[in-house]
């Protein structure tokens, strides 16, 4: 089993998924000669040519019009957004156009499209390179939205995005693009079902539920808690729509408790979700009330990225909140 990071993870897979199905074509600004921001498309160019790896202008509403245009003629377009903080110029033709041409053709045309984007702070990005916008994106019907954490799953979840059918959001977390190394499996037909959750700590005083990137800040105050001996059962979604409701209500019934933890601002954050089906379906299991964490209701900050993301001791402070009621 080879040991990558994350970004060699996405590297892989696409070239992978790139021999194995010659209507796999990618675009994005940079991603040819210069691999793409973070070297995600690194050496693809020289494999497979400028005719399936394709450099873009500076234009998201035309980078993504033109993969819809693929789709509908039957090519199988990833494209690579440099930061999500910048797709919003292509908002429209993704929320407007790609997740309901489906519907409006009564599935005679699914416009399969990948859409790959960086996500999240931890890079001293500062406002326009650090948000966490996924809740925009569950909020629109038609579309999946997949949030990996490891190497591991974001082989397996981003392989299942373009052997798929139906438009994806591939939201990758780039603080631990080159932080998080694992053995990932070799087998060329591994795969992660969308909507199956990853239990990483089983536990029994306190859920706490986290997605990308914050599942290694969570794990880390999982790990403090238990030098309390408070024991915390860690899942990770992995995916936010569909998300594994089933794996939280039954975690939540276990412990009666329950933190969830993301780096997005609390207000209308996907915690809030979560939180809402919990008390809709499980509201009886709760011995405490729910516990919600998120990035502060700000402009993302540059010299205050360390105090604006949630740190391993405010996650500890959540869970001892949790846990003490």
């Amino acid at each position: 089993m080879p040991m990558l990071n994350l970004v060699q993870s996405v590297n892989e897979t696409l070239r992978t998924e790139m021999r194995r199905n010659a209507d796999v074509v990618l675009l994005g600004e940079d991603i040819g000669k210069d691999g793409g921001v973070f070297r995600a498309t690194a050496g693809l160019l020289n494999e497979f040519g400028p005719e399936r790896v394709m450099d873009t202008p500076i234009a998201e509403d035309g980078i993504i019009g033109t993969a819809i245009g693929m789709a509908l003629y039957g090519l199988e377009p990833v494209v690579e957004i440099q930061f999500l903080d910048f797709i919003y110029p292509g908002f429209n033709q993704i929320v407007s156009e790609l997740a309901k041409i489906r519907y409006r053709s009564g599935g005679g045309y699914p416009a399969h499209v990948v859409i790959r984007a960086p996500y999240g702070g931890g890079i001293k990005g500062a406002l326009y390179h650090s948000q966490s916008t996924e809740a925009y994106f569950t909020h629109t019907p038609g579309l999946y939205v997949v949030t990996p954490s490891t190497p591991a799953d974001t082989m397996g979840l981003l392989r299942t995005a373009i052997r798929g059918s139906d438009p994806v959001m591939f939201l990758e977390p780039k603080r631990v693009y080159r932080t998080s190394k694992e053995e990932v499996p070799a087998d060329e037909d591994f795969t992660i079902p969308f909507g199956k959750a990853r239990v990483v700590y089983e536990g029994t005083g306190v859920t706490l539920v986290s997605w990308g990137a914050m599942v290694h800040t969570c794990k880390a105050a999982a790990e403090m808690a238990a030098k309390e001996n408070i024991s915390v059962e860690l899942i990770d979604m992995r995916t936010l729509m569909p998300f594994d409701l089933e794996t939280v209500l039954g975690s939540v019934r276990k412990t009666g408790r329950v933190v969830i933890a993301h780096e997005a601002t609390k207000v209308s954050g996907f915690g809030g979700e979560i939180a809402a089906q919990i008390a809709e379906r499980a509201i009886d299991s709760l011995r405490a009330p729910i516990v919600r964490l998120g990035g502060f209701d700000t402009p993302f900050p540059y010299a205050l990225e360390n105090r604006y993301l949630p740190s391993p001791e405010r996650v500890l402070r959540s869970i001892r909140k949790a846990a003490s009621y």
